[in-house]
């Protein structure tokens, strides 16, 4: 299966970490290629964003189930294709490494199925971990953004 998995640390406390992606409208926006998403409830969000497969760009369509929130340190999610024949899973958890400082982990696991699926899956093994570590880094220096302001 294609996972990503990227972690950073903060000078923050663990409660601000978690203000911020216990609400899935402040991060789906920050995956690479976003171009859009719609609120289905509080738990699920229907999210749209270009991906590269190879030398071509998808716009691909996946449904944000969230399985789980375990305040204040876990976020679980399904990934369902819309768009595609895809499914997965991903995460955010944060732990307390101090008063003011958090290590916030973020996950993503994503897997083709079908026909094409192989070929897909070997392209996703190469790109997720970077799309893993560029979303990661978006939700740090936007959490920070709006901590600091």
């Amino acid at each position: 299966m294609p996972q990503g998995i990227h972690d950073v640390e903060l000078n923050l406390p663990i409660g601000a970490v978690w203000q911020f992606v216990s609400i899935v409208e402040n991060w789906v926006p920050l995956v690479p290629g976003y171009i859009s998403h719609e609120v289905i409830n509080e738990r699920r969000v229907a999210w749209t964003f270009t991906g590269d497969i190879g030398i071509m760009k998808k716009t691909i369509s996946l449904q944000v189930d969230i399985t789980e929130w375990t305040p204040p340190t876990e976020v679980r999610f399904t990934l369902t294709g819309i768009s595609g024949n895809f499914t997965g899973h991903g995460y955010f958890q944060a732990k307390a490494l101090g008063e003011a400082r958090t290590k916030m982990t973020g996950c993503l696991d994503i897997t083709a199925h079908g026909v094409k699926g192989p070929m897909i899956n070997s392209i996703l093994k190469s790109n997720l971990p970077k799309t893993t570590r560029e979303l990661v880094e978006a939700i740090a220096k936007r959490i920070n953004k709006i901590t600091f302001k």
